[in-house]
């Protein structure tokens, strides 16, 4: 059998494609968090760029089903526990992939159309390599540096301040003139030279620990052997002790602006030379290009020049050289609209595939995934890949026992491409998938048009109720420090935590914890782990809403989301009612629920969905008995903040995206129809029914000349 590419996106069907959607969220989540937040990878870069493209390919095919927990408005992950958190002034953004000419071809011609410009236009780009490490904002005032943070979640990351400290090549004071305020973005990495050296030194005391383990004396404190530079680098940045950090042979090149108090500089360009005159190292291959058409060059001499450079890059960057028109274009979702990295292609290795296992998730998904024999790809050792779902298994026709190729580009887990045997003789019988759970021995279905197969015991299937116990608890969720995957089977296991809820009433249970090996006695610490865990549940008793509502684990509703119905409905008791009378079709409800920008129909049936199921709602009541969320703040600080706009009709001096954009920059929603709830509607050549509404509405209607003001530009 043959492998068989997946259908095209406009072969899809709108419940194929909303089906596929959300498996792709799901499976790049997973792979974020792991590559984020425990800088333990599970998925190859290559891997997670083609699931990336794949889920822009399907977007853009249905607009109307992109989920709020879109990979394309996500970056990275939330901080790990053991920092602080700090919010950044403005968002660390992730970038978009190109792979091909074609590729960095779209990319402009999407500037151009944002923008207006013509194709006679010069589009002048400043290319950087794209170096392999760690993410930093650091953030000075009144010329001195005060506190530094990893990427995170792209809004918040982990507080770093003393680690940083610790790098020669950051400079603790800026060389005058500079902004009272600015944050510096840099990237954080260990050489090729550094990271040998460094991997021989872990290796040599991993080995004498395992000898004096070997000989019953003690054995101190674990080490950790670094896979490659970029793991070296996150690693020894985010150690507790900044002692530790201090003696890992750190590098920092310096490549981008955040929030600032006054201008900087009119160029990208011109900018790097000012990050230079404060004591900065800028990546001195980083080269500005006369247009677009030279980025293939560039790419090529790099590809070239890569393997013997002292540092790993993945790619290059491209960024748009004029600060005005970076600052019209914006961002969308996770990523900016003027700068894209060019990846360079992914590596490659054979191996043996062992046996196919199944897990388990909390929505009762089960996916199969590869366990093979050990096998070196581009100096990291890799074992595991997801096999995402019975289809992909049945594409690449894989087989225990087959010898399969392995792709791999950065510090990941593989993707498999294909089998290298298959005709082979003695093979294995093509790989079947479950019928019945492996966890609670529930019949496993597929239903007809779905991508997954899953277990059909709910809320009597362990590994699902683990799960969605795990997700409320998790960091992106509730955030319940303590409460992480162990604790939770624990607690499930002796029936004292089986409901979302029972988390917060387990300090009745105080006395039988304490009673637990390791939970209490007298041993040093053990008999703060009940105290310490109960105050963390409880510290989480006034949850934002949008943590509160993501916490809940419904389908299609990940962070992304969450805000949108947080920023929308305020409070947690508005939002419930809301979703209550939103089961009614043709309801003022339902209606409202739709015209929120972002939320597509199969979202809102799925919140609909939940919402009538009784045991859902009844879990969610006993669990606002015990929590109070905190109501949502407006979308955004601006001159619309809270304001409801819709526009209709064509824009003669901007384009309906730049529009829509700064709209959102200055804080308003923008929603996709007209209601009696909207508070502008702004009326473009040739409006339609949109705007007949809104004169039988009343509503309050902007001419464009009148909206370009509102907005704050000049006008036209």
């Amino acid at each position: 059998m043959s492998a068989t590419a997946p259908l095209p996106p406009e072969s899809l069907s709108e419940e194929e494609a909303a089906r596929e959607l959300e498996s792709l969220a799901r499976r790049i989540a997973e792979a974020n968090t792991a590559y984020h937040v425990h800088d333990a990878p599970i998925m190859p870069d290559a891997e997670y760029d083609a699931l990336f493209r794949r889920n822009q390919a399907i977007e853009a095919r249905f607009p109307d089903l992109v989920r709020e927990d879109s990979p394309s408005r996500r970056v990275g992950d939330a901080p790990a526990a053991g920092f602080a958190k700090l919010r950044h002034g403005t968002p660390m953004l992730s970038l978009d992939n190109a792979f091909a000419p074609e590729d960095f071809a779209e990319f402009a011609a999407r500037i151009r159309r944002f923008l207006g410009l013509s194709a006679e236009e010069v589009l002048r780009f400043v290319a950087e390599p794209k170096i392999d490490g760690l993410s930093v904002n650091l953030t000075y005032e009144g010329g001195k540096f005060v506190r530094g943070a990893t990427r995170g979640d792209g809004t918040e990351g982990e507080d770093i301040t003393e680690n940083l400290k610790t790098l020669d090549e950051l400079p603790r004071e800026l060389r005058a003139p500079f902004p009272d305020r600015i944050e510096i973005r840099g990237e954080v990495f260990m050489t090729k030279p550094d990271f040998l050296a460094f991997h021989a030194e872990q290796t040599r005391l991993f080995e004498e620990r395992e000898k004096r383990r070997e000989a019953g004396g003690k054995v101190g404190e674990a080490v950790r052997i670094p896979v490659n530079p970029r793991n070296a680098a996150a690693g020894s940045l985010r150690q507790l002790d900044p002692r530790i950090t201090a003696k890992r042979p750190l590098r920092l090149f310096a490549y981008a602006q955040g929030a600032s108090s006054s201008p900087v500089a009119e160029t990208h360009w011109d900018y790097l030379a000012r990050l230079r005159e404060w004591g900065f190292r800028v990546n001195p291959l980083s080269e500005p290009l006369r247009d677009e058409h030279a980025a293939a060059d560039f790419q090529a001499a790099m590809g070239e020049r890569r393997a013997g450079l002292d540092y790993d890059i993945d790619g290059v960057v491209y960024k748009l050289d004029r600060l005005d028109w970076q600052s019209r274009l914006g961002f969308v979702g996770r990523a900016p609209r003027w700068a894209i990295a060019w990846k360079f292609p992914a590596e490659r290795a054979t191996t043996r595939l062992l046996e196919i296992q199944i897990q388990v998730g909390r929505t009762g998904a089960l996916t199969p995934r590869a366990i093979m024999q050990p096998v070196n790809v581009g100096g990291v050792m890799v074992q595991h890949a997801t096999l995402h779902n019975e289809d992909e298994v049945a594409r690449r026709d894989a087989r225990p026992g087959d010898t399969v190729e392995l792709q791999r580009a950065g510090d990941v887990i593989p993707q498999i491409i294909r089998v290298v045997d298959p005709d082979r003789p003695g093979r294995a019988e093509p790989w079947q998938p479950p019928t019945a759970c492996p966890e609670c021995g529930s019949p496993a279905i597929r239903h007809e048009g779905e991508v997954v197969r899953r277990c059909t015991g709910g809320l009597i299937c362990p590994a699902q109720q683990v799960e969605r116990l795990i997700h409320f608890a998790s960091r992106n969720a509730m955030d319940i420090e303590g409460l992480g995957i162990e604790n939770v089977v624990l607690l499930h296991e002796a029936k004292l935590v089986e409901t979302p809820a029972d988390i917060f009433r387990l300090g009745k249970h105080a006395a039988t914890l304490r009673g637990w090996k390791g939970w209490g006695g007298s041993a040093k610490g053990e008999s703060k782990k009940v105290s310490n865990l109960l105050a963390a549940i409880e510290a989480r008793r006034s949850p934002s809403l949008e943590r509160f509502i993501f916490a809940l684990g419904i389908r299609r509703i990940g962070e992304q989301n969450a805000r949108l119905l947080a920023r929308h409905y305020h409070t947690a008791g508005a939002w419930r009612d809301a979703m209550i009378a939103a089961r009614v079709v043709g309801s003022e409800a339902r209606e409202d629920l739709g015209g929120i920008q972002g939320i597509g129909p199969s979202i809102a049936q799925e919140l609909v969905g939940f919402f009538s199921e009784t045991r859902n709602v009844e879990a969610l009541d006993d669990l606002l008995r015990e929590v109070t969320p905190e109501a949502a703040e407006a979308v955004a600080e601006g001159a619309l903040s809270g304001k409801s706009v819709v526009f209709t009709g064509s824009l003669e001096t901007m384009t309906r995206q730049e529009a829509e954009a700064r709209a959102e920059a200055l804080g308003a929603k923008v929603v996709k129809s007209v209601s009696k709830k909207t508070d502008f509607v702004v009326v473009g050549a040739d409006a339609g029914s949109k705007a007949k509404k809104a004169a039988e509405l009343g509503l309050a209607t902007l001419t464009e000349a009148e909206w370009r003001e509102m907005a704050g530009f000049p006008a036209a």
